[in-house]
């Protein structure tokens, strides 16, 4: 359904007074807050259009719109906060703003009229609409959308809502602008990374390029009497270019659409500032008021004393055995079986080894699994549960998982990780020979293979994409033939609903090859297919409760589940859905007795010191004495080590990483051996980190703590395999319940997550007493998100709210995080380039080849990629991290890489940025661990025993972090020597 904007125009608002009314009420904070407002005079990617008769403003400050006198003033705001809307332009006759609007989980088209009234929606739907533009005679409207598979230019007729495709090519079209006779329409249209602008005449269809330059090619806007404008942005800089010749000066341009006016005259923003072009030049200053909260609520706290038994939550990928009667699954890092009645599991494997991803043989006799316990990195395994006897079947490079018996029992498919972010081939490998076939290269984070009941075909889910302009998708069946004879295809059980998660939401074929079940909505469902996986039938929903990780039983009668804290199974045939308790419980493994450690200095990361010949007492877990060194005090009953020539700090907080199973658990001990005792995980699969945090805890592997979340929080559509599709609001309930019994240390927001239902996130969080995190900054800092991941990356936006070109934030990002005083989470991903440059031998270190091969590579030779389109922004995001320091933000070091070089490097650039070095120490400790509300991060009494003992002063050369000999994590020692010896 569309509405009709020929009829708004009959009813023009008319008038000459200031078509601004009081401001729109907000929903109040969900924690009951009293918001703090504040003035700003810069908006960070902020765009313009002047009205028609030349005598208002609007602007997008923030996601939501402003009216300002164009001769400059208060700005009135006409949208409330949760809107996400952007772009606005002036419908010719001056009646009403046209935009685009994110409110209710997809970019649409809206009208609003300059008093804020009548605000209606213009388009709707699964696609994203973009950047509209209204032709000269306002009848018609140019936007750009993704509706066609990749992002097109289209029209649509005002009177009638008629569409039309104007651009079809492979590349992505975006930012139309018309000429002044309405005859064509000009864009930016992107190709990788070569970019081009083109226009189309209407009259006959035929596209011509019209401009290329060297840098990147965008906005194009013709003015009245012809002329082209458009943005460039090059290595020096971000430029506004009108008929070919640079008009901005050296001022950092804002890659949006000018506005026009008559006489020559234009607006366009730079440097955060509105500024007037033409003839004569001049800024328009503004002043507009935002509000933030300070979250007020009462923080969960870890329990790092108690040694009573503990249920294990972390039960992962449990499968149902061919006849029904018992249960695989990975816990506490061991491989169990249990009765499908429930009862006491039995521990299979009993090490330090990970394991992972546990499936039947079709005859019961065997289980297969993932493990790293040969040292290095996960291969798989077979176990004969007669004998109890293992047989490793792979000898790989890269990291097998997910693996799937054959219904024939002669071969196992599994995912092969070979890259960054759970990049994986789907690989089978022949039981008797070990033999390994690849049947498909490197995809983006598949999930794990089900098999065909003719062993014809492997199904995964995989992210099926809208358009390369956003990388978000929806998780559908993606069939691999197994002869390779024929190429992969897609099968889309529900146009445009996706598949839960990539991590256990299927596709699962049933043993006799008629039906599939997965996880939609977060319920198990399942339907009809056809023998190559085409669906027959609509999805028939058998649960209420959540659902995850499906498996059936051998005749196809019952499918087992994970739900919340419970495993279950349901019967299909009668929709009887029964618990399977398992009684299995851990304990905190804590020491016991007495340390003393003589350090040669110590850096406590309270006061800006370095303090000399001193002795931290350790009882158990927790330090409760730092005094001066006397040789004549003595405790006969304490251990003592000697680091005298060591200088003791905080155990170091990486803040955001992301545990992933294929770099085993050498993953664990490489953070430690970095120096790091603590390691926060915002978004992860679901029940994996759940897992980890507890073998941690029980001591089961050698672990830093982990703190660690649930899925990213997604709406409908996903990217990384560690994210939820949510698809409804009904949907994000299931997922905030399961957040309550997986007692999630933080929930992360993510990308496409409505900024209303991110409000909603807030309040379950805040109840649980656990943060909430995203990309986002406002309305976060409105609603209570206690921090933001990342100066820049993604948004759903394409081009981020938090920065401008060149990496630089304004006064608007700086406030809101200053008057908020949220933690922010730099991730500054080119840092590791500089940091390499200074310290070649770093790029040598041992301990570097306690990760996989790509995962080295990273750190001994230069990412050219990363380097190319990330190093630019470095220096203004390190400018503009150092203001938001001033203003009072809490900046917390996380480096969003599992690669530990990365922490010391993301602490040093820091300096770089302007912290003192003690400064940057303190973003690892003592801040991160006040946000984690962790007793640690600080040496003093009663903090937890969490060291690094280091060669070097870190005050005098912040780089000295890195030259860790001996780091002491919950009053356990470990020498790096040991640590990595498993790799020497």
């Amino acid at each position: 359904m569309t509405v009709s904007l020929k009829a708004m125009a009959l009813l023009a608002w008319l008038g000459t007074a200031a078509p601004v009314l009081a401001q729109p009420a907000n929903l109040p904070p969900p924690g009951g807050e009293k918001p703090i407002a504040f003035d700003v005079h810069e908006g960070t990617s902020m765009a313009v259009s002047a009205s028609p008769d030349g005598k208002w403003l609007a602007v997008d400050l923030q996601g939501s719109l402003w009216i300002i006198p164009a001769a400059g003033g208060k700005a009135r705001r006409i949208t409330d906060y949760f809107n996400d809307a952007r772009q606005p332009v002036w419908a010719p006759d001056g009646s009403h703003l046209l935009y685009f609007a994110y409110r209710d989980g997809g970019y649409d088209l809206w009208t609003i009229k300059p008093d804020g009234s009548d605000m209606r929606k213009v388009t709707q739907g699964a696609y994203d609409d973009r950047e509209p533009v209204y032709s000269p005679d306002g009848r018609t409207i140019a936007f750009s959308s993704d509706r066609s598979g990749n992002y097109d230019i289209w029209t649509m007729d005002v009177a009638t809502g008629a569409m039309k495709q104007i651009s079809s090519n492979p590349r992505e079209d975006r930012m139309p602008t018309w000429s002044p006779d309405g005859q064509r329409i000009a864009y930016a249209g992107a190709d990788g990374a070569s970019t081009a602008i083109y226009v189309t005449s209407l009259g006959n269809g035929a596209e011509t390029l019209l401009k290329q330059g060297d840098g990147k090619v965008d906005a194009p806007s013709f003015g009245p009497d012809g002329a082209l404008a458009y943005v460039v942005q090059d290595a020096s800089g971000s430029h506004l270019v009108i008929d070919d010749k640079i008009v901005s000066g050296t001022e950092n341009v804002f890659p949006f659409r000018i506005s026009w006016g008559s006489g020559g005259r234009y607006h366009y923003v730079s440097d955060g500032k509105i500024r007037q072009g033409g003839s004569r030049k001049s800024t328009v200053d503004f002043a507009a008021t935002l509000e933030v909260v300070r979250p007020n609520y009462a923080r969960a706290k870890r329990d790092w004393d108690s040694t009573a038994p503990r249920k294990a939550l972390g039960i992962t990928h449990p499968r149902l055995s061919p006849d029904g009667s018992r249960i695989a699954f990975v816990a506490l890092g061991d491989l169990y079986v249990v009765s499908s009645k429930g009862g006491k599991p039995e521990n299979l494997t009993n090490d330090a080894a990970l394991d992972a991803d546990a499936d039947w043989s079709p005859d019961g006799k065997s289980i297969v699994f993932s493990s790293d316990r040969v040292g290095g990195l996960p291969q798989l395994f077979i176990k004969d549960l007669k004998t109890g006897k293992d047989r490793q079947l792979t000898s790989m490079d890269t990291q097998p998982l997910g693996a799937a018996w054959s219904p024939d029992g002669k071969q196992i498919a599994f995912i092969d990780v070979d890259g960054r972010w759970g990049v994986a081939g789907v690989c089978v490998v022949d039981v008797a020979s070990g033999k390994v076939t690849r049947l498909q290269g490197s995809l983006g984070q598949p999930g794990s293979p089900s098999w065909s009941a003719d062993g014809k075909y492997v199904v995964i889910s995989l992210s099926y994409k809208y358009s390369n302009s956003f990388r978000e998708g929806t998780n559908q069946v993606y069939v691999i033939p197994v002869d390779g004879t024929t190429k992969p295809f897609w099968q889309i059980p529900q146009d445009n609903m996706s598949l839960d998660t990539r991590s256990g939401s299927g596709p699962v074929w049933s043993p006799d090859g008629t039906r599939m079940a997965g996880i939609y909505e977060g319920l198990l469902k399942v339907w009809p297919v056809a023998a190559d996986a085409r669906p027959l039938g609509p999805a028939r929903s058998y649960t209420s409760d959540i659902a995850f990780f499906p498996t059936w039983s051998g005749d196809g009668k019952t499918i087992l589940v994970q739900s919340n804290d419970a495993l279950k199974t349901v019967n299909l045939e009668t929709g009887v859905i029964t618990d399977v308790p398992i009684d299995l419980t851990y304990r905190l493994a804590k020491p016991t007795g007495r340390t003393i450690i003589h350090v040669g200095a110590l850096v406590d990361s309270v006061t800006d010191a370095t303090q000399t010949n001193k002795d931290i007492v350790i009882d158990g877990n927790r330090i409760t004495a730092i005094r001066d060194h006397d040789p004549a005090q003595s405790d006969k009953t304490a251990r003592y080590v000697d680091a005298s020539t060591l200088t003791a700090i905080p155990g170091l907080i990486e803040y955001h990483s992301h545990i992933q199973k294929d770099f085993g658990s050498n993953l664990e001990k490489a953070w430690l051996a970095y120096g790091i005792t603590t390691v926060r995980d915002p978004g992860t699969q679901v029940y994996d980190a759940i897992e980890d945090r507890e073998a941690a805890e029980a001591g089961v592997r050698i672990s830093p703590r982990l703190y660690t979340g649930g899925p990213l929080l997604e709406w409908q559509r996903v990217y990384y395999k560690m994210g939820i599709a949510v698809s409804s609001p009904a949907h994000l309930e299931r997922e905030l319940g399961r957040a309550r019994a997986l007692r999630y240390d933080i929930q992360k927001s993510y990308v496409r997550m409505p900024d209303l239902y991110q409000r909603r996130i807030v309040e379950a969080a805040h109840a649980m007493g656990i943060p909430v995190s995203g990309h986002e900054i406002f309305p976060a800092a409105y609603s209570g998100v206690d921090g933001t991941e990342h100066m820049g990356a993604t948004s759903r936006r394409g081009y981020s709210p938090k920065q401008g070109p060149g990496g630089m934030a304004y006064e608007d990002v700086i406030q809101l995080f200053g008057q908020s005083r949220r933690t922010l989470t730099p991730t500054n991903f080119g840092a590791l380039t500089g940091y390499l440059q200074r310290h070649p031998d770093y790029r040598n270190d041992p301990r570097v080849k306690l990760y996989p091969g790509w995962a080295q590579e990273s750190v001994t030779q230069d990412d050219d990629a990363i380097a190319r389109i990330v190093g630019p922004l470095l220096k203004g995001g390190l400018a503009s991290m150092k203001k938001m320091y001033d203003a009072g933000t809490q900046v917390v070091a996380g480096t969003d890489t599992m690669i530990a070089t990365n922490l010391h490097a993301e602490i040093a650039s820091y300096v770089d940025g302007g912290l003192t070095p003690f400064q940057a120490l303190q973003t690892a400790t003592v801040n991160a661990a006040r946000a984690l509300n962790l007793d640690a991060g600080t040496l003093e009494p009663g903090k937890l025993a969490d060291i690094a003992l280091i060669e070097g002063d870190p005050r005098a050369d912040i780089a000295n972090t890195f030259k860790v000999k001996t780091v002491v994590a919950n009053g356990v020692f470990h020498q790096v020597a040991d640590l990595i010896a498993a790799v020497q």
